[in-house]
This record gives structure tokens, sequence and C-alpha cells, in this order.
């Protein structure tokens, strides 16, 4: 059995507010923290742009502990949109599925991305995936879903012989808790980065500025990045 470095840590990142709360976590946590991005035909590919700019700034002498942030990694998975349209990966619009599924959802997309994560972080010495998934304030992705994570976990170790441990540092909060838990890790720094600088917006749209950051302020996900920010100002010691 391989055995990897246990203050070591690869983090998804996609240039959203999710992930990069989960890699301040990180960072705030292990000695050396890795990134990976995926570029699968995303209709919002504009996150692959913030994700250097995200990069960029949590890197500066300021913040405390921007010299445990490691290298980057961006893999293509071309074949997503291959296997059919949805409306994560083509101009079509945004609903419900015949399964009750919001069409949004990519089936198998967090499944694959985990398989490539694994293998990244098995040959880059990092015990630990942190992942910004979550079942309390999110659009019903069953990929998504704690049980299914914990599957992945034991599914990975046995394939790969050896003892990687994924965290889900949102999964049990909503939002408001995910703007909470940002301010609570940087500062005011950190989470006007979280606002000016990630993307949310399923539509891709970085033209319309909101108290909460830039979206179409329509879609699904700008809906429940919006309403996590009006909670959370309404009552910020409550999450």
């Amino acid at each position: 059995m391989k055995a990897l470095r246990d203050d070591r840590a690869l983090v998804l990142l996609s240039g959203g507010q999710d992930s990069t709360t989960c890699l301040a976590w990180a960072m705030d946590r292990f000695a050396e923290v890795e990134t990976v991005g995926f570029d699968y035909g995303q209709r919002h590919r504009v996150e692959l742009a913030c994700r250097g700019t995200i990069r960029e700034r949590m890197t500066v002498p300021a913040w405390p502990v921007a010299a445990r942030l490691g290298p980057d990694h961006l893999l293509a998975v071309p074949t997503i949109p291959a296997m059919g349209r949805t409306a994560m990966t083509s101009d079509m619009a945004i609903g419900l599925t015949e399964a009750g599924l919001p069409s949004t959802f990519v089936p198998g997309r967090n499944l694959i991305f985990l398989a490539f994560a694994a293998a990244l972080a098995y040959r880059r010495d990092c015990r630990h995936i942190v992942l910004g998934v979550c079942e309390t304030d999110y659009s019903g992705y069953p990929d998504c879903r704690d049980d299914t994570v914990k599957a992945m976990q034991v599914a990975l170790n046995l394939g790969l012989e050896t003892r990687l441990v994924l965290h889900t540092p949102l999964m049990w909060i909503d939002k408001a808790g995910t703007f909470a838990l940002a301010e609570q890790l940087g500062g005011e720094d950190l989470l006007r980065l979280v606002i000016e600088e990630t993307h949310t917006c399923y539509l891709g749209d970085r033209t319309h500025r909101h108290e909460w950051g830039y979206g179409c302020g329509t879609c699904p996900a700008c809906e429940l990045r919006a309403d996590g920010w009006r909670r959370w100002r309404s009552n910020p010691g409550s999450t």
C-alpha cells in the first residue's frame, strides 16, 4: 500500500464561491496545497479564467498562509459533453428533466472529477482531497451527496490501494454559512475576493454586478447565492 503525505492536499478549484472557500479551508489546515480544475466544455467557461485570479490573490504576502499554495493543474475532459447534452454544457433551457433533476445536472461529472483528482493526488503524494459539494443548499445533484462521496472514497482507496481522505467542508452548511465561513477564514479580504472574483452563474454572465457578485441573477446558481447572501447579511451571527 502506498503511503501518501498527510500534510499535503489537493483542492478541486472550479473558480466558484464554494471551491474558493474550500481552498482557504485547506490552506488553513495543510502545509502544502495544490489545486486542480477541469475544462469539460462547460457553458460558463469564464469560471476557468477566474481560477487564475483567485490563486494569484491568495498568494499575496498579506495572506498569512500564502506560502502553502503550490502548483495548479488544469485537466481537459472533452468526453463529458460528447456523452449528451445538458444545460451546463450546451445552449439549452434550464429546467427540470423527466427524472426530476435540473437540466444542469451532468451525469457522472463529479464521479469523473474525483477519479481524475484521486489519480493526480496519488501521483502528487497528496493524501487529502478537498471538494466543495454539499447537500444543504444545492440543486439536487445526486453526485453531491454525502453518501456518494463516502462511497467514492471507499472505491478510490480500493482501486488505488492507498488511504486517500475526501473532505467536504461545506456538506452540511448552506450558502449563508459558506459566506460566514469565508469571512471566518480570511476576513474581509477573502470575502471581497469571493464576491468580486469567483463565478457561480450557469450562464457565464460577468456583466451584471450584484451585492453578492456577478451573474445573471435568475439562474438557479445565482438564486442560491443571492439568497444565501441575503440570509447571512440579515443575521450574520447565526451561521
